[in-house]
């Protein structure tokens, strides 16, 4: 090969050819390393070092799973001292050490109302496999079989958990996974009902009671309702407490089981320990995983003791008793609760809410930033288009993935969601430093300011 070919045709990094393979090694399903082609070599905090040298600040946070960010000292130290102990790291669900402060330290964290009657079922590593687990426990403790779920919804990939999920993309290729009934979500910026604001809210309630009562509304009593109290890969869309409450009550009512899912809403990230706890509702079961195991794989059940019916061996998982995740996750619990983070998410979430909401008046692409606490929703839109009934212009996907793409130039990792993918997702570790948000708005505005430029 000549010079001029050499010198055209730098030799590849370590970073470029690991890339390089994965492409040709693994599936097509891959997604976040489609949208961030980095090779993390180091991390700490919200801090994520490529093999290239260059750093980012991480909003993504392992999809909501750092509360803490990468290998926070507490973290590590609990694992090291797991380790160091010859703690057997597997043991399917038998009884250990680790376990017992793991199950102590979550209890102690849940709502005291709900944590005085309540039983933990450990399940597979992942919160599609929790979500699977709370299905079957209410099918079995009612006799029933439906499922109330509601537009919006992401509750994971496997057969039950992507049944009683709203996206229609990842749905379509496959055969039905039940029954379910589909109920509005309150998402006052694309109002299902076309009003917005508390008038939206309340029909979406008054909708969910009229059509459970009417007997030809074709809803047979269901085993059970579920519902995030914030729409995570929804687009950041926070229930409103008060809808929250009626959804209590009309459930309670009629002896249908109320199912939260806080997968990724747990562990502070909303500004409360859990999100439930804004609206002061007691579920009868609640879904666990992602920060519950300080960054390494967990997933719980944890519902009402009266709806334990399930016979030995009716929801199974070999790595149900992964030691390491139960210490890592005590330590994590202790530490958000000791050092009252659930309040610095929601300190460092308004500065962050107002900081962007600002940025609407020099970029109206922006149509609206919402959330709670640390998890927070930036959503674009065409600023040419019309407004609509509720005062929202229509998703702008495209330019979604220019801004993503802009971001991480400029060294921020943020994934976008909501119903066109068109909405920037903020999930940065409830560490956050006032430093470290201000950058996150000055290069997100930067970022959406170059993205929109006329192309």
């Amino acid at each position: 090969m000549s010079l001029i070919a050499d010198l055209a045709e730098p030799a590849p990094t370590p970073g470029t050819a690991i890339l390089r393979r994965q492409r040709v090694r693994e599936s097509a399903a891959r997604t976040y390393a489609r949208s961030f082609p980095i090779v993390p070599v180091r991390a700490h905090g919200m801090t994520v070092e490529g093999a290239d040298g260059r750093r980012y600040l991480d909003c993504l946070s392992g999809a909501g799973t750092l509360a803490l960010g990468h290998n926070h000292p507490v973290v590590l130290a609990a694992i090291r001292r797991t380790l160091d102990s010859g703690a057997p790291l597997h043991l399917l669900d038998l009884a250990t050490a680790e376990k017992d402060d793991f199950t102590t330290a979550l209890l102690e964290s849940l709502p005291a109302e709900f944590a005085a009657r309540a039983r933990v079922h450990f399940c597979g590593p992942a919160g599609t496999d929790a979500v699977e687990a709370a299905l079957k426990l209410m099918q079995t403790a009612t006799g029933r079989r439906g499922t109330l779920a509601f537009t919006g919804a992401y509750h994971g990939m496997t057969a039950g958990a992507l049944a009683v999920t709203g996206n229609v993309a990842v749905k379509e290729p496959l055969p039905s996974g039940g029954e379910v009934t589909r109920l509005p979500y309150p998402y006052s910026y694309r109002c299902p009902f076309g009003l917005g604001g508390p008038a939206g809210e309340r029909l979406a309630a008054v909708y969910t009671e009229r059509l459970l009562d009417d007997p030809s509304g074709g809803v047979v009593r269901p085993a059970a309702m579920i519902l995030e109290a914030v729409q995570g890969e929804g687009g950041a869309v926070p229930a409103p407490d008060g809808w929250l409450r009626e959804m209590r009550r009309i459930t309670a009512e009629r002896g249908i089981p109320l199912i939260v899912d806080e997968v990724q809403t747990g562990v502070g990230r909303t500004g409360a320990m859990w999100a439930v706890q804004h609206s002061g509702i007691v579920p009868d079961a609640m879904v666990l995983s992602k920060a519950i195991g300080g960054s390494l794989p967990l997933a719980v059940v944890v519902y009402r003791e009266e709806y334990d019916g399930w016979r030995p061996g009716a929801h199974t998982g070999t790595f149900r008793g992964n030691t390491l995740a139960m210490a890592a996750g005590a330590a994590t619990l202790r530490y958000v609760a000791e050092h009252r983070l659930a309040d610095r998410a929601e300190q460092v979430g308004r500065f962050l809410v107002r900081e962007l909401t600002a940025l609407q008046t020099r970029l109206p692409v922006i149509g609206e930033v919402r959330g709670r606490g640390l998890m927070i929703g930036v959503e674009l839109v065409d600023a040419a288009a019309e407004l609509d009934a509720c005062g929202a212009r229509p998703a702008d996907p495209a330019l979604g993935l220019r801004v993503r793409e802009a971001c991480l130039e400029r060294g921020l990792i943020v994934e976008l969601g909501g119903r066109h993918d068109a909405v920037l997702r903020l999930l940065p570790p409830l560490t956050i430093s006032d430093e470290q948000a201000g950058a996150v708005v000055e290069r997100l505005a930067e970022a959406v300011e170059a993205a929109s430029e006329p192309r």
